[in-house]
């Protein structure tokens, strides 16, 4: 069967760029996923459908498989607590972190990561949300101009990068610069659906726009053949 499998998907060199979200109802769902997936994705996020049952142990393994690893927490609490929590992920050995981009919260956890190779990651606007959901929840500014402000707060606050839709990578990268990290969620090919993403675009665009790495969940999971559609985003990602 795995000589099959072999001769099935060939090896391929994984783009570095492209993160596959493991957004699955349990671990042993997302082993095989991975699985499934084989040599043609190097990086993963864990967010909180797997932080909610065995999250870190996936994490840990991963890493182990030499695999990177965005973990996608969202971390917002009183500054004491996002700092300690940081300090006790920045010791797993994962390569992002996401917190919410609030100045508090911001400054707290680069305290946290100190020294290590952790890099933290400012959420700015959810890209399942338009202007018109900003507004309902009580903003009276526009999604790129909160954006905007959020990126200009995790600079100050030491932050490694943003996430933020593909419409406002230009922004961030305009204003973070060249090392600065835009990690871009709503991601959807030509040939896929959009789902819930309200600001999306495709792989290629994303990037172009100046994106780092890109988020691409649903339309790799969820097909047929989850490792061909990993590597035809790939390569889709080559043009940029």
């Amino acid at each position: 069967m795995a000589a099959e499998a072999a001769l099935a998907h060939p090896a391929v060199k994984p783009d570095p760029r492209l993160i596959v979200p493991l957004d699955l109802p349990t671990v042993d769902e997302a082993r095989a996923m991975v699985e499934t997936l084989g040599d043609s994705i190097s990086f993963y996020k864990v967010g909180l459908e797997l932080f909610a049952s065995d999250g870190m142990t996936l994490a840990h393994e991963l890493k182990a498989a030499g695999k990177q690893v965005f973990l996608d927490w969202k971390l917002h609490d009183i500054g004491t607590t996002v700092q300690r929590a940081t300090s006790v992920l920045a010791q797993s050995g994962c390569d992002f972190l996401t917190v919410h981009g609030e100045p508090q919260v911001m400054a707290a956890a680069v305290r946290g990561k100190g020294g290590s190779n952790l890099k933290v990651l400012a959420v700015t606007v959810l890209t399942s949300l338009s202007d018109e959901d900003l507004i309902e929840t009580g903003y009276h500014e526009t999604a790129r101009a909160l954006v905007e402000r959020r990126i200009h707060q995790a600079i100050a606050a030491g932050c490694d990068g943003v996430i933020s839709s593909p419409h406002e990578a230009a922004l961030a990268r305009a204003l973070g610069g060249r090392d600065f990290l835009v990690v871009t969620p709503g991601v959807r090919p030509d040939w896929s659906a959009k789902n819930d993403q309200a600001r999306a675009a495709t792989p290629l665009d994303a990037l172009k726009a100046g994106a780092s790495h890109i988020v691409c969940g649903r339309p790799i999971t969820a097909a047929n053949d989850p490792h061909a559609a990993a590597r035809r985003v790939a390569n889709e990602m080559s043009g940029a």
